[in-house]
């Protein structure tokens, strides 16, 4: 058994729950006591990182009467918070930040220990990506952040963990860093709680408050018991608790990889129904209709900052205990693999034109539809549209366009003399060559088949194929009846 757990386990002896003194009163709180401080806004809370995950965390917070202190690191990201916007386009957090502000129970912090010192309970809601070899996590933001928490961490303070992160992350990493920089004790002087972030972008804050249980762990008896009286503030669904910290870090990247290696499957299909002439999507429908069948959608790639990072997670911990895990590293090769697969696909409509029979690409203009990572979203992050844009320019295409119904600019496209973005699609598609479906914005479906005679590959499987019945159309998990 590691150091850590025999430390916590000892802590645990006493399965009373008590909550320690504040500097401020001598009392111990019930249950029914800490939510009444949480929502008059005694108890502040300190949401770190008002991202994709802070910031719909913020707002869920916020809309239960809380006093919510926000703090980033980015400049640009605070002015927009203390005006009442966030930066990041999820519904509803706008509303609940101008609220929080009108009714002064919204502040902003530039100084991250100031934020701890201030507030009771503590959320870290930092982004873990990977580094840049794309096999180990990138763990500096939660490093820099459990800092400054333990600098200004006082007796009876609450700290919580959010995003995803490989096992043994909390109790290796943010505890050892939260007790040396604050003199203090978890389980004795202060309470660390694991609960990782489960949302969708687009509907973050009905996911947290109406869709899906808490999955709250603890350091030990103590702090597992004030998570579940915390987080039941927030979410309808209730809290389902786990025994260890490490087994609900693991639970969230089991998710990911689940979907991850779905997708991979899917796709493996979806190539293998285009050369026996199968159309997969009837397929597949078919087959779902089992109900222990529950096949995913085929892809161009897997982007945002969950499904394709989560494996590497789980690869990343295997490494380090010598355990073969093939099928998680197989699913991550087969969609890593699928933006180069889908880019000869598609030029293989491209070289069909007259003019291109020579197969030279340096005179053409290829248009993608997508930037973010999937429809209805401006994320961005891990984006296949980034590995499309390269395979083309190993092709040598003369100019790539990328249309992005809610992505206005990005500075990575900026890097590239003959990429241009554009948020107006007849501009984008005006004497193209070549059309490319790489994200399933809902704009897409609405392509019209006036578009007969420019070639179209479909990366997502979205448009009507009963409509788009052209030879120079071709979808992903069914192919071209062309070629």
């Amino acid at each position: 058994m590691a150091s850590a757990d025999k430390k916590h386990m000892a802590r645990e002896k006493s399965t009373h729950f008590t909550y320690p003194a504040r500097p401020a009163s001598a009392i111990d709180f019930s249950g029914s006591e800490i939510a009444k401080k949480i929502k008059s806004g005694e108890f502040k809370i300190a949401i770190y990182g008002l991202g994709h995950v802070g910031s719909p965390m913020a707002s869920v917070w916020l809309r239960a009467g809380a006093h919510v202190i926000g703090v980033d690191k980015s400049h640009t990201v605070l002015e927009r918070a203390s005006k009442g916007e966030s930066h990041v386009p999820e519904p509803g957090v706008n509303d609940a930040f101008a609220s929080g502000l009108a009714t002064k129970r919204f502040e902003i912090y530039k100084d991250p220990t100031k934020a701890s010192h201030d507030s009771y309970f503590k959320m870290i809601c930092v982004p873990v990506l990977l580094s840049n070899n794309n096999r180990s996590p990138d763990l500096t933001a939660v490093k820099e952040v459990s800092s400054a928490i333990g600098r200004g961490l006082k007796k009876g303070d609450v700290v919580a963990l959010n995003p995803s992160v490989p096992p043994g992350t909390t109790e290796d990493l943010v505890l050892p860093i939260l007790e040396k920089e604050s003199g203090l004790e978890v389980e004795n002087d202060f309470y660390m709680i694991y609960n990782p972030e489960r949302i969708y972008e687009g509907r973050a804050i009905q996911d947290i408050e109406e869709r899906y249980p808490a999955v709250i762990s603890g350091a030990g008896s103590k702090s597992l018991e004030l998570g579940k009286i915390i987080y039941s503030l927030i979410f309808k669904k209730g809290v389902l608790s786990v025994s260890n910290i490490k087994t609900a870090e693991t639970e969230k990247l089991l998710e990911g990889v689940y979907r991850d290696v779905n997708i991979a499957l899917a796709n493996e299909l979806a190539k293998f129904c285009e050369k026996i002439g199968v159309n997969f999507w009837e397929s597949r429908d078919a087959a779902n209709s089992q109900p222990f069948c529950h096949l995913h959608s085929p892809g161009v790639g897997v982007g945002g900052a969950c499904i394709p990072v989560y494996p590497q997670f789980i690869l990343y911990a295997a490494e380090k205990v010598k355990v073969d895990c093939d099928i998680t590293k197989l699913g991550r090769a087969v969609n890593d693999a699928m933006p180069a697969y889908c880019v000869r696909e598609a030029v293989k409509l491209l070289n069909g034109k007259k003019k291109m029979e020579d197969e030279s690409l340096d005179r053409a203009t290829v248009t993608l539809l997508g930037l973010a990572f999937r429809g209805g979203v401006s994320d961005t992050r891990l984006s296949p549209t980034y590995d499309v844009i390269k395979e083309f320019q190993k092709m040598g295409v003369k100019e790539i366009r990328v249309h992005d119904p809610l992505v206005k600019s990005d500075p990575l496209l900026l890097k590239h003399q003959n990429v241009i973005l554009s948020s107006n699609l007849t501009s984008a598609l005006n004497g193209t060559d070549l059309i490319m479906i790489v994200a399933d914005h809902a704009e897409y479906r609405a392509l019209s088949p006036d578009l007969i005679g420019v070639p179209i590959y479909d990366g997502r499987g979205i448009l009507d194929r009963t409509i788009f019945t052209h030879a120079s159309y071709a979808t992903i998990g069914i192919g071209s009846s062309k070629y």
